[in-house]
């Protein structure tokens, strides 16, 4: 594909040279001799060149307030200037406004095709970027949160709003599988900070220490094994936004240090000695009451108050059961396409399952259900027998042992034997007390030794000695 190269020179020899020059080395040439028949080709006829080459004084204008003038609607393109009458205060004010170079006239051809081939290269990384971020603008639209029940159109009305207004702080609350991740890009990617990173951090995935070190970087030597600096997630998130999910389970310590930074604009590194300037948008999620917990003492009342800039509470899935009329269309598709199937028809049967169904797990729970049906399809039908939407956890024989341990289960429907753990998917037990239950009954079984507990439970020490202090439970190592 031939790029354009936009050229705005006023002294017709050199115009004339430069436009035959770049015409031989493949480039689709225009030439322009004033600012005003610049801004006609770039606004009215709507090229887009992939460089402009610009004199810098014309016979109507500096070049460089044309490009301050012009910047945002020429986002895609980088710019060279050259210049009989070169100043330091010129180079300097050029380079701020991001422009590539900045050179001296006469400028030898052969030193000007290296500067020309070097931003070219950067026009293109540019430019993917930017087409990344149309890509993700219009997969992440308001329209991107289906449903329509009363619920989901309320929440697509407020999406549509905030994604007009520069907010600086945000949470998204509802239960887990309603989607908070979805509306979390939504957010980024209709909003005014979507040419920038959006970068994701789970925060009940990483223990104190290396979730610290994610968020705020480190120096080379900061702690044990820093053998290099890295760069933390506010740092890389700089200019765009930071989604912090499962924000509830961070340390109160670190929420502390996160809302000193989210006050300041600052970070310092682990083991740094000055702070760096950032500027980030703040999207917190959980799937627990916050603003309950900071009653409790569980989550800091300032950074609270500091992120509920906005909300958005999301429904369960439950109280807006019309919106499958949307939703399993959509996921039968999409399971069709990526697994080769034919699955149109589905019966009436199966649609009363499906509203019958309380749907614990929400939108996240219907999908895997729906990825199961399609992958065990044989033809045009949904396979209603793969649903298995069972509301009841299965019934044991408990021991004495066992009974020991359901009274003191936060919830008499949480069950355990010898074989297994079995748990209730109705909605009455929240997630929290069903991790709480699973690790006090494996360390129970493993006579309160960290180390076997960990081993049962696939996990690491470090990992389940986090979770023992937050449910403030025993262990004898």
């Amino acid at each position: 594909m031939m790029e354009t190269l936009l050229i705005i020179e006023d002294e017709k020899l050199l115009g004339t040279e430069l436009s035959r020059h770049y015409r031989a080395n493949g480039w689709d040439v225009i030439l322009a001799e004033t600012l005003a028949e610049a801004k006609r080709l770039l606004i009215k006829n709507r090229i887009e060149p992939l460089l402009i080459l610009s004199d810098m004084n014309l016979p109507d204008g500096n070049a460089l307030d044309f490009m301050e003038s012009m910047k945002k609607q020429v986002s895609y393109a980088e710019w060279l200037f050259l210049t009989g009458y070169g100043s330091v205060p010129d180079s300097v004010r050029a380079l701020r406004l991001g422009a590539y170079d900045f050179l001296e006239k006469p400028c030898d051809l052969e030193r000007l095709d290296l500067v020309v081939t070097s931003a070219t290269r950067s026009a293109l990384m540019q430019r993917r970027v930017l087409d990344q971020t149309k890509q993700g603008h219009r997969r992440y639209s308001p329209d991107a949160y289906l449903g329509h029940s009363q619920q989901a159109i309320n929440i697509r009305d407020l999406l549509v709003k905030l994604t007009q207004v520069p907010f600086s702080a945000l949470i998204i609350g509802g239960e887990s599988g309603t989607g908070k991740g979805l509306t979390a890009r939504i957010l980024h990617y209709g909003g005014p900070r979507a040419q920038y990173p959006m970068i994701e951090v789970n925060c009940a995935a990483l223990p104190r220490e290396l979730l610290e070190s994610e968020l705020f970087g480190h120096e080379p030597g900061a702690f044990t094994g820093a053998s290099g600096r890295h760069r933390g997630l506010l740092e890389q998130a700089d200019g765009g936004t930071l989604f912090m999910d499962e924000i509830g389970e961070m340390p109160l310590d670190l929420q502390a240090k996160l809302l000193k930074a989210i006050e300041d604009h600052k970070v310092r590194r682990l083991g740094g000695e000055k702070e760096i300037s950032v500027n980030v948008q703040i999207v917190a999620a959980s799937n627990r009451d916050l603003e309950q917990m900071t009653k409790e003492g569980g989550f800091r009342t300032d950074l609270y108050h500091r992120l509920s800039v906005f909300k958005v509470i999301l429904p369960p899935l439950r109280e807006a059961v019309e919106d499958l009329d949307e939703l399993v269309p959509l996921f039968v598709a999409e399971y069709n396409a990526k697994a080769g199937r034919q699955v149109k028809k589905i019966s009436d049967e199966v649609w009363r399952k499906l509203k019958e169904h309380s749907w614990p797990g929400n939108v996240r729970e219907l999908r895997n259900v729906i990825e199961r049906c399609v992958l065990f399809s044989d033809g045009a039908s949904f396979p209603g027998q793969w649903l298995q939407l069972s509301e009841q956890p299965k019934q044991v024989d408990l021991n004495d042992n066992d009974a020991n341990l359901l009274e003191n289960a936060p919830y008499p429907q949480a069950k355990a034997n010898e074989q297994g753990i079995y748990l209730p998917l109705d909605g009455n037990m929240a997630l929290d007390d069903m991790d709480r239950f699973i690790i006090k009954t494996a360390l129970e079984r493993a006579d309160n030794n960290l180390t076997a507990a960990s081993r049962a439970l696939g996990t690491t020490r470090e990992t389940l000695r986090y979770r023992v202090r937050k449910y403030n439970l025993n262990t004898v190592d």
